[in-house]
């Protein structure tokens, strides 16, 4: 398989490990009923001010391996400094994160270099973070799409590829690369599998024409003929076969009157139905070569006696019935989602033009449509304006789901742009014939805290012990800590494949794990894994009792 080399990948490619785990600070709970409220929502709904790479690894111990559907629209690294969505790889964040990974090399890479460093680690931890029924959906252009093809490639395998969705974004009416250059009016969404992933069908408004109708209904016709791919005779040797159809009798009759061993050469009409008032009908290519039908013989009976055929001019034809909607699926060009739609909706929310170029919900309400279920997580670690809770919510609200949202915006505008446009879209927004009614909702903002270790690499002890408690068991099991802590077991984790886990801690005071205090252990299990700050269990004792000791905090092992 191919692989993408640039300068500073070897510095970047292992980074996600050694990125500081900080803990998620809470700053407030909005509820759309009681704006008055500001204690935790418990609704699982987060907006994270901060670096999202740091915030994506704060997720780890909650979600990893539970996020149904992430959408991103990282910048597209057009070298549009001045473009309010930071588009900018020369962003002194971005190059003070450079200098201190990938060092003073840092300062002679391009910007396609910097823009790759940024974004394989990111990748690597919004993988970790994908359920394994779970897709990816990545907004970009052609500046660096064939890169980001590659990156995906590596990161989420070749296999894995669903396919690139080419979206009409704008009208083209000008053309800001000069006249040597193609006009664009298009960019792309790479989507990528974390494994058994699988479309759902999206229900869209019926606007078919249904011109012709019988006894049941109106109905429209196409051909029953295979047409494309696998259309011929040889290659289904058993859908050739001949329709003899009597009109007056309302009655059909199927013969193979074919040889099988010299496809394809037909029979002549059977003699006698034809004298019955039959007519004898035949899939032929435009070249009079045989084909094949779409249906196999006991099909074509069950929808001929369910009035689904249609015979007319030597021809036979499907009878597709009307319908309110139809079931859609994701196609490789879409055109219906202009980003004027994103603009006139951000306008008629915050009553002015405060972000260029964002994203229609519509767009998200679609790709989330075809891709999640009532209750999946959605994340967008560059979150923007905030359109994918937008659509998150709007979704929630036309079919009853509880589906959750994860933003994550490191700019300043996190607060006042995507939180707010949150809480307009939850309480309602608009006056007069353009008031657009809220669809309710909760959520929590949050800040990136303090490390979990400190700079001698010691444990952080003013994080708080629960935090510290669901950081370990998560670094042992991967499994999210949900367990409630009880004053007779207040050192257990929990047990987990038949593995007790003890944190044996307290803030005050060292710990020693000794033969007298075994008996912290309250909870019977094949083996054990205790924390504490000294061991004086003889080595034997702890083999005998299948306990694993664990100095705090060194031994904590890192993710």
């Amino acid at each position: 398989m191919p692989t993408l080399t640039w300068i500073g990948k070897d510095k970047v490619v292992n980074h996600h490990q050694e990125v500081p785990y900080r803990v998620l600070e809470h700053k407030y709970g909005f509820r759309a009923e009681d704006d008055g409220d500001r204690t935790p929502t418990g609704s699982g709904n987060k907006i994270i001010h901060g670096d999202n790479l740091e915030a994506l690894k704060s997720l780890l111990p909650e979600y990893e391996g539970r996020v149904k559907c992430i959408y991103i629209d990282p910048p597209y690294n057009t070298g549009n400094e001045k473009w309010v969505y930071n588009d900018n790889v020369n962003d002194p964040k971005i190059k003070k994160w450079l200098g201190e990974v990938v060092g003073k090399q840092g300062e002679d890479l391009s910007r396609h270099d910097k823009w790759l460093c940024m974004m394989y680690p990111r990748l690597k931890l919004l993988h970790k973070l994908l359920a394994e029924d779970g897709a990816i959906f990545i907004s970009i252009d052609d500046n660096e799409l064939a890169n980001l093809k590659l990156l995906c490639d590596e990161i989420f395998g070749i296999t894995n590829y669903l396919g690139l969705i080419t979206r009409r974004q704008s009208s083209g009416s000008k053309n800001d690369k000069g006249n040597d250059k193609i006009i664009t009016t298009a960019d792309y969404i790479l989507t990528y599998r974390k494994n058994n992933f699988a479309f759902s069908p999206y229900q869209q408004k019926n606007t078919k024409i249904f011109p012709m109708k019988d006894d049941i209904g109106n109905f429209s016709i196409r051909a029953l003929e295979m047409q494309g791919g696998g259309d011929t005779l040889p290659q289904r040797p058993k859908m050739g076969y001949s329709v003899y159809y009597n009109r007056e009798l309302n009655d059909v009759k199927l013969l193979f009157d074919y040889d099988l061993s010299n496809i394809p050469v037909y029979k002549e009409p059977d003699t006698e139905l034809i004298q019955n008032g039959y007519e004898c009908f035949r899939p032929r290519k435009r070249d009079m070569a045989l084909g094949r039908w779409r249906w196999g013989d006991a099909t074509f009976l069950e929808r001929f006696y369910n009035n689904g055929v249609y015979f007319d001019k030597g021809r036979v034809f499907i009878k597709e019935r009307f319908s309110e909607t139809i079931d859609k699926y994701p196609e490789a060009i879409i055109s219906e989602f202009l980003n004027t739609q994103g603009t006139n909706e951000l306008k008629q929310i915050f009553e002015c033009r405060i972000f260029d170029y964002p994203k229609p919900s519509d767009l998200l309400y679609f790709l989330f449509s075809v891709s999640t279920d009532k209750n999946a997580i959605v994340l967008d670690s560059f979150a923007g304006s905030g359109t994918t809770a937008h659509a998150v919510l709007n979704l929630n609200k036309k079919d009853g789901g509880n589906r959750k949202f994860i933003l994550v915006e490191m700019e300043d505008y996190a607060e006042d742009i995507t939180a707010e446009r949150v809480r307009r879209v939850m309480r309602g927004y608009g006056e007069g014939k353009n008031a657009v009614a809220g669809t309710g909702g909760a959520f929590d903002y949050y800040e990136l805290g303090e490390p979990m270790f400190d700079k001698e690499k010691n444990l952080n002890e003013n994080i708080g012990e629960d935090k510290i408690r669901e950081y370990i068991y998560y670094t042992e099991t991967k499994r999210h800590l949900e367990r409630e802590r009880t004053e007779a077991a207040k050192y257990l984790l929990d047990t987990y494949n038949n593995t007790g886990y003890y944190f044996y801690y307290e803030r005050d005071r060292m710990t020693t794990l000794s033969i007298d205090t075994l008996h912290i252990v309250t909870e019977r299990a094949e083996q054990y894994v205790i924390y504490a700050d000294v061991c004086t269990v003889p080595p034997q004792v702890l083999a005998a009792q299948n306990i694993t000791f664990k100095k705090i905090p060194r031994d904590i092992k890192r993710f």
